[in-house]
């Protein structure tokens, strides 16, 4: 009898400690900012619902067959032809660092590594005459700008996309890029474009023209205006385009030459020597990006939105391009912390991919103009459903390895969210980086 009183006692007592532990356990706070690798799970299953669509339709030729356009109201007619170009270039321009992290066995691992064999046989679709998913090289000017999204995507990727690829889809890239010569680029970010197509060949060892090299150069450098902002052509708008474009792939197309010719003070040359060559001036224009992304960190609301102006809207997350870039090459300026940047596009993300109970997909899985949801009005007359997947660039620092400090660093509240609620935030200042003034012999 004894005995039974004991054990009863005993499992009374284990439940009651299981209860109390529970309870301690369910009152524990929990941080609302969430936590680095809860964040990277949701990055990578949004990246793959918008990847896996276009991926697996290119690599078997059948993404101009199965993808329905969706085209601006206002669209200009040109040949539509280039929307597949559009949705290919931008989402790997996005998604390219990320696959270009090694094999593993987890359930992330296994989408990364089905993700990267659809893209290699999309790339060789892509330039293949004889696929149904030849891409439109020949389609107008507008080849240029996507194009340039292209090669980024095969920059950004380099050894995991470019040198897999085989010598005859290789030389087809340089036919097809040296073949887009046949359009002058008008007199804004476009020379952009062309500066990245002339650098990868440069870069990738095909032949290259280097006055377009350094016709982009030059004027993007005439167009810096000041504290880590450049005007679009020769004047400014006040639009999310240096976040799109000009920023990033000044950056890069630097990145490239400083790689090959980092002294060719042909191509990149100011007064003084300080500045000559490729290198020197890379220094200084990611000190400009840093300041903008300082900016742009900003701007997110402690709700997790930013400010809906200017032109592109419906390219929704390409505005934080700039801090995904600086987080995935390690480069984001002191001011801003790993855990506070990864927080702060977290929340934009779950805002705009959430928000409303709106979906950003049509029922066959592609994103459909808008900006939280459906919104074909905030299209400008270029937009069509492929130009959407520049939301993917704000995915690069899936490129960084889940133990690298961006996912495991604590969570932190970003600047506004701090200034709004009452913290102490650092305050902000006007950075002196100046333009450099060009020598041109």
């Amino acid at each position: 009898m004894m005995k039974k009183i004991f054990l009863l006692t005993a499992v009374c007592l284990m439940v009651a400690v299981s209860a109390v532990a529970k309870t301690k356990k369910q009152q524990q706070p929990v941080n609302p900012l969430g936590d680095g690798q809860s964040d990277r799970a949701y990055w990578v299953e949004l990246a793959y619902t918008m990847a896996a669509p276009v991926l697996e339709n290119m690599a078997n030729g059948t993404l101009q067959k199965n993808m329905k356009l969706e085209l601006s109201p206002t669209w200009d007619n040109r040949d539509k032809k280039v929307a597949y170009m559009e949705c290919f270039g931008r989402l790997m321009a996005g998604i390219a660092p990320w696959l270009t992290l090694p094999d593993d066995d987890t359930p992330e691992g296994q989408k990364r590594k089905q993700l990267r064999e659809w893209a290699i046989q999309a790339y060789k679709n892509a330039v293949d005459p004889e696929s149904p998913d030849y891409l439109g090289w020949t389609s107008g000017g507008q080849t240029l700008v996507d194009a340039a999204y292209v090669v980024e995507s095969l920059f950004r990727g380099y050894k995991a996309l470019w040198e897999p690829l085989d010598d005859v889809t290789k030389q087809r890239y340089f036919k097809e890029l040296q073949g887009l010569r046949r359009y002058d680029p008008p007199y804004t970010n476009w020379l952009l474009f062309v500066g990245m197509e002339e650098a990868f060949l440069m870069y990738s060892g095909g032949g290259y023209d280097a006055f377009r090299i350094k016709m982009a150069m030059s004027k993007a450098e005439e167009w810096y205006i000041g504290d880590g902002l450049y005007s679009d052509g020769p004047s400014f708008a006040f639009d999310y385009y240096n976040a799109f474009v000009i920023q990033p792939m000044y950056t890069e197309c630097l990145q490239m030459v400083a790689a090959k010719q980092p002294n060719n003070t042909y191509l990149i040359r100011s007064h003084g020597d300080k500045r000559n060559g490729a290198k020197n001036r890379l220094e200084v224009v990611t000190e400009r990006m840093q300041k903008y992304s300082v900016i742009l960190e900003r701007f997110i609301s402690p709700e997790g939105t930013f400010p809906v102006v200017g032109r592109s809207i419906p390219y929704r997350l390409a505005v934080l391009q700039p801090l995904a870039q600086l987080a995935w090459m390690k480069q984001l300026p002191k001011e801003l912390h790993n855990g506070q940047v990864r927080a702060g596009i977290t929340a934009v993300m779950k805002r705009m991919f959430e928000g409303k109970g709106k979906s950003n997909f049509t029922e066959d899985g592609y994103l459909t103009i808008g900006f939280v949801g459906s919104h074909p009005n905030v299209a400008d007359w270029y937009t069509n459903n492929g130009s959407l997947y520049m939301t993917s660039l704000a995915f690069m620092p899936l490129g960084l390895p889940a133990d690298d400090p961006f996912w495991t660093d604590a969570p932190e509240k970003w600047t506004s969210k701090k200034a709004w609620e009452g913290d102490d935030f650092p305050k902000d200042h006007k950075w002196n980086i100046n333009r450099q003034e060009l020598y041109w012999e």
